[in-house]
């Protein structure tokens, strides 16, 4: 009688298990933790993306803010989640950094880059180098001559240390064998606030932020950190046209956890594909100014880890601050 009383409470524990996996997915909301407040690039990409979503997956999907630490926060709570495809991350190019930085201290990594698999990359914005008019440099070359010059009086503005602003001008600075002071501010648009006021005299723009200063002349442009120049800003030159070999994107990606089942994993992987292709969604994009810049999870997966070290090297250029 105990074998069998064994023998039911076993069966009793497995038979919730067996319904989960023959459950058909999605059967409920699907939730997006954005780990940084409304407004930003990862809020508007998981907002802008959710519609399209929807419509695949036929599910609601519930966009959750939870923002602390740069990104730390809502990204340890996604990483800790039930790897059930019920909770996802939208993360920046910081979700490559921040890991960096714990390790740059020596202190325990809040989440790490292997609890995450990329569903899909969707936009990547390569920043702009914006300077003050009153500079007395044309272009990139005469701009680097005169930082050595007056390496003491040349300040650069960022969204904050290490962050997504921060990151791309201290590959400049490394290639460019630079050294200039740092204002590091709250967020993106302090940071061109300082540039427009003149208390720092450059700094890495998102496009979208750059966009209406440089229209307006209150700001002049010597470098885009892309591969490619900006279809938007055709006469923007590279940095690697200019003689310096880097590279960087403000880019925004869908990630679930690394335990998830890999027929979840595909539905969310072809939803997200069919979202891109859109209409609404392509056209919400475009009212934005975020470009979509999709990538699937296998170039994803790639194009990540040729990026996490590009920006762990820069992160460890940066030091200690």
């Amino acid at each position: 009688m105990r074998a069998f009383g064994v023998t039911l409470s076993l069966l009793a524990a497995l038979l919730p298990q067996a319904a989960a996996a023959q459950e058909s997915y999605p059967s409920r909301s699907i939730t997006i933790i954005v780990p940084f407040p409304p407004g930003g690039i990862a809020d508007i990409t998981s907002r802008t993306l959710a519609p399209g979503l929807e419509r695949a997956l036929k599910q609601p999907i519930v966009i959750q803010n939870r923002p602390g630490a740069a990104g730390t926060t809502g990204a340890h709570a996604a990483a800790t989640a039930t790897p059930d495809g019920y909770t996802l991350l939208c993360h920046l190019v910081s979700i490559s950094s921040l890991p960096e930085v714990d390790k740059l201290f020596g202190r325990p990594t809040v989440f790490t880059r292997d609890q995450f698999v990329g569903i899909a990359r969707i936009n990547a914005d390569p920043p702009i180098m914006v300077v003050h008019p009153s500079v007395p440099a044309k272009n990139l070359k005469e701009f680097v001559v005169l930082a050595k010059k007056r390496a003491n009086d040349m300040v650069f503005s960022s969204s904050g240390p290490y962050g997504a602003s921060h990151v791309p001008f201290a590959m400049f600075l490394q290639a460019a064998g630079l050294q200039m002071r740092h204002l590091p501010t709250t967020g993106g648009a302090p940071a061109m606030t300082a540039v427009l006021g003149g208390h720092a005299v450059t700094w890495a723009s998102p496009p979208a932020i750059a966009l209406p200063h440089l229209k307006a002349g209150k700001i002049k442009a010597f470098a885009t950190w892309g591969a490619n120049r900006l279809p938007e800003f055709p006469e923007i030159p590279t940095f690697r046209e200019q003689g310096y070999d880097i590279e960087y994107y403000l880019w925004a990606g869908l990630f679930a956890q690394r335990k998830v089942p890999p027929n979840v994993f595909n539905s969310l992987r072809e939803a997200v594909r069919k979202a891109v292709q859109d209409p609404d969604v392509r056209q919400g994009f475009e009212k934005v100014r975020t470009p979509i810049a999709y990538q699937d999870a296998d170039e994803f997966r790639a194009w990540w880890d040729k990026d996490a070290e590009r920006v762990a090297r820069a992160v460890h250029s940066i030091g200690k601050q």
